[in-house]
């Protein structure tokens, strides 16, 4: 027997964890195993690829990345945005068969979230035997309780509030952290809890820049001078985007991300000295936390169990601390967003926490 794997998307901590779990699992059983480099792209003819064995992949797991390469473009690209989505060309896929076929590749194990799932599903259903493994750190697969990655991703949330804590402490200022999520909060949610965040804005709960002014000012009225805003990227006032003053002129100025436009605004209410700073693509990077090591490990053993049980076209999953499998198509139907009625939320709100609403 022999396999192939490849990750799509987004790079994400824990990807050379699933290629690690994987390779060990099917070397395990006698199997080969062939990584394509740079996603789907690497299963066009001839074929870009590397031979994978305990000898490659070792001491791989604690590398941020992936040993693979990745990319989110190209001839496969299946999602235009939230749930739209685009069919890859017949005859793409039919050079993607080619491949797998001159090289005997009897599955194949797709590393990605809801975009590069998208496209696993389509090559499944052009017959080619399709595990998934989700991967994502915005955690907004419906069908899995979390994916890898989430846990790293919000570790660093956490130690920049740790630090903007102190600076903010010192100067007495608002400091705004935008990071990743354009349509799920989950980042911004438990990133801001576990980092200790005053006010925290999610694209699920439309905000009031005046409700958000007002609990700054009543820190202040108590002798808390400074605090900490947490926003995701795609968060947004209920009223629309305000008009804000741009340098040699008026209009509408949003140059920056929601981060700057809160940090002007807020500014602009309250009197106070507001800074921001964008996580950005630092939340992708660095090494995997133990929790993501482990989960994505798990992940890919999963995915070699799916392939010798015979169940193809089925993404691994997690659910009630135990690894298993839904099909694909359930995975990709539609986002996990954060429910603003949760526990979670109802945890935060009881600590004091501000979600503008």
């Amino acid at each position: 027997m022999r396999i192939g794997i490849l990750n799509s998307g987004g790079d994400c901590p824990g990807l050379n964890a699933v290629i690690h779990g994987v390779t060990g699992a099917a070397n395990q059983l006698g199997w080969e195993v062939i990584g394509f480099r740079d996603g789907f792209e690497g299963l066009l003819p001839p074929g870009d690829f590397m031979v994978l064995d305990r000898n490659r992949v070792q001491g791989i797991m604690k590398l941020g990345g992936t040993i693979l390469g990745t990319v989110n473009k190209g001839n496969f690209a299946a999602k235009r945005g939230a749930g739209a989505v685009a069919e890859v060309a017949p005859e793409t896929i039919e050079k993607a068969k080619t491949t797998l076929k001159l090289l005997e590749i009897g599955a194949l194990v797709v590393v990605g979230g809801d975009g590069s799932l998208t496209t696993g599903l389509q090559l499944f259903n052009a017959g080619i035997p399709v595990i998934g493994v989700p991967k994502t750190i915005d955690n907004d697969l419906k069908a899995t309780a979390t994916t890898f990655g989430f846990d790293s991703a919000v570790t660093s949330v956490v130690d920049a509030l740790d630090r903007l804590h102190t600076t903010a402490a010192s100067h007495k200022r608002v400091f705004v952290l935008e990071t990743m999520g354009r349509h799920a909060g989950w980042i911004a949610l438990y990133g801001g809890i576990g980092g200790g965040a005053n006010v925290i804005l999610l694209p699920e709960i439309p905000f009031d820049f005046e409700k958000v002014a007002a609990s700054i000012r009543e820190r202040s009225a108590i002798g808390q001078h400074s605090t900490l805003i947490v926003v995701a990227e795609g968060a947004f006032p209920a009223g629309g985007l305000p008009e804000i003053e741009a340098a040699g002129g008026s209009g509408e100025d949003r140059l920056g991300g929601i981060g700057d436009i809160v940090m002007r605004e807020i500014g602009r209410r309250t009197g106070k000295e507001v800074r921001c700073c964008t996580l950005g693509h630092l939340q992708r990077g660095g090494s995997p936390t133990s929790l993501d090591r482990i989960l994505a490990t798990r992940f890919g053993v999963m995915a070699v169990k799916l392939i010798a049980e015979g169940r193809f076209g089925r993404m691994v999953s997690y659910e009630s601390y135990r690894v298993d499998s839904v099909p694909i198509e359930d995975a990709v139907s539609a986002l996990k967003t954060v429910d603003p009625e949760s526990e979670v939320v109802a945890a935060a709100r009881a600590i004091g926490v501000c979600f503008g609403d």
